[in-house]
């Protein structure tokens, strides 16, 4: 009997024993008032990576700072990490935490607030943002299960988020890993056309990129889904609307990507904002009658074009314009703005005036294919009054096939465009124009097959 009582009485004793105020079980959350350290805010936590060495920083001492949950990994979109940043509304600074961990969301909600403890943890920038792990030699990785409740500590408060209402153009280092608002935006109309999924088609590998465009300014960017995500064989929706998440870079770091936890987090209600296009029917029928034809098998040299009557021309005075190139064996025409340095990058190839007055039934096409792409940002124009400086000329948007391409490899085909114009009456200029920018809008395309055709050619 005095076994069992002094037994007892050693447990009694033991559970009494006050323990580590960070050794908290995941499922419960602190009493702040408890925390013992220095607070310091996100945007000094990233102050400490230093820039040009890019040298993981490693901290010490009691330092912590505090953050709100603006990621989910419920629906698949994020995977083994937290983004936080400093405040539910309003915020000027975040930050992602690497955890190997599933099912984050049933411990980490969406606005909780946590505590996140710095000394042990390593600061890196990787595919453009900032992250928090633990260093293994040159790479920082994910916290470790067993470790995650000495660095991340889980409050009883939980805020509702607001996003940050901004547009496309306003997008910037400054507020990667921070949830945000766009409003009047759509999916490029090819997307919508081919009823790509959000994720789910042949060539989606890991991440997903689709374009959007904002309605108010026409700037492009791109929503990004894992095709882990549950919503990944979804189309994307065809109106126009509002959309949120968090801001951060595509896995090259060469773009911004707006990634959203849920399909929830989008609202595409409204009429499309497409520009208006000219044509001058919705049936377009090719002629026996060649009026013009260029396959640029003969173009081994671009300034060839300048002798052949072309326009090919830098607006800004850049050195960069349509080239001469071979795709697959095929000799064509080619853009891009990679590696060019130009900010912008605004560029026109137009074709000599074509004679329509002794024709009818005339129908445009051309072959176009993307490569590497971030951004579509080529548009075909037609002109009844091009004389030489496109500036000075009235052009006509026509409503080309522009296919979107792999982001980063080769385009696998050309696109084909037949557009009828054969209300058109005098001499006509086709200008292709290309507005990029170094670094982050830079596409590759080649142009091929540029011809017009008449059904009847009319007599004298």
């Amino acid at each position: 009997m005095k076994k069992i009582s002094s037994l007892f009485v050693f447990l009694i004793a033991f559970a009494c024993v006050e323990t580590d105020n960070y050794d908290i079980p995941k499922s419960g959350s602190i009493i702040e008032s408890q925390v013992k350290g220095t607070e310091i805010s996100i945007n000094s936590v990233k102050n400490n990576y230093n820039q040009e060495t890019a040298e993981i920083y490693t901290f010490s001492g009691d330092m912590y700072f505090v953050g709100y949950v603006i990621s989910s990994d419920k629906a698949g979109n994020f995977y083994n990490k937290l983004i936080l940043q400093d405040a539910p509304e309003n915020s000027q600074s975040g930050i992602q935490i690497l955890v190997d961990e599933n099912a984050l969301f049933e411990t980490y909600d969406l606005g909780r607030k946590l505590i996140i403890r710095l000394e042990g943890l390593s600061l890196w920038k990787n595919n453009g943002v900032f992250q928090l792990g633990k260093q293994n030699r040159g790479d920082v990785v994910a916290i470790t299960p067993s470790e995650i409740d000495r660095f991340i500590l889980r409050t009883q408060t939980i805020s509702k988020l607001e996003p940050k209402l901004i547009d496309i153009g306003d997008f910037s280092q400054a507020i990667l890993n921070t949830y945000v608002k766009l409003e009047r935006v759509q999916f490029n109309r090819t997307i919508v056309r081919e009823s790509y999924t959000f994720a789910g088609e042949s060539f989606d590998q890991y991440d997903a990129v689709r374009q959007i465009e904002s309605c108010q300014t026409t700037e492009i960017s791109f929503v990004g889904t894992s095709t882990y995500a549950d919503f990944k064989s979804i189309a994307v929706p065809d109106g126009t609307g509002s959309i949120e998440g968090v801001l951060t870079r595509n896995y090259y770091d060469d773009y911004y990507v707006l990634k959203v936890n849920s399909l929830s987090a989008m609202k595409f209600n409204a009429e499309r904002c497409d520009p208006d296009f000219f044509e001058c029917s919705e049936t377009a029928v090719e002629g026996d009658y060649i009026l013009f034809s260029e396959n640029f098998a003969e173009i081994t040299n671009e300034k060839k074009l300048d002798e052949l009557g072309w326009m090919n021309r830098n607006i800004n005075e850049g050195e960069e314009r349509f080239v001469d190139a071979t795709s697959n064996g095929n000799r064509t025409i080619r853009i891009s703005g990679y590696n060019t340095g130009e900010n912008p990058l605004e560029v026109w190839l137009v074709t000599p005036n074509i004679d329509l007055s002794k024709s009818g039934g005339e129908m445009l096409s051309f072959d176009i294919k993307a490569s590497y792409d971030n951004g579509s940002i080529l548009k075909v124009y037609i002109s009844e009054d091009f004389s030489g400086n496109p500036k000075n000329a009235n052009w006509k948007l026509l409503k080309a096939s522009i296919p979107i391409g792999p982001t980063n490899q080769n385009g696998a085909g050309f696109t084909h465009s037949e557009i009828d114009i054969s209300c058109l009456q005098d001499s006509v200029a086709v200008g292709f124009y290309y507005l990029g920018r170094d670094p982050d809008k830079t596409t590759t395309y080649d142009i091929d097959n540029i011809r017009i055709n008449a059904r009847e050619i009319i007599s004298e």
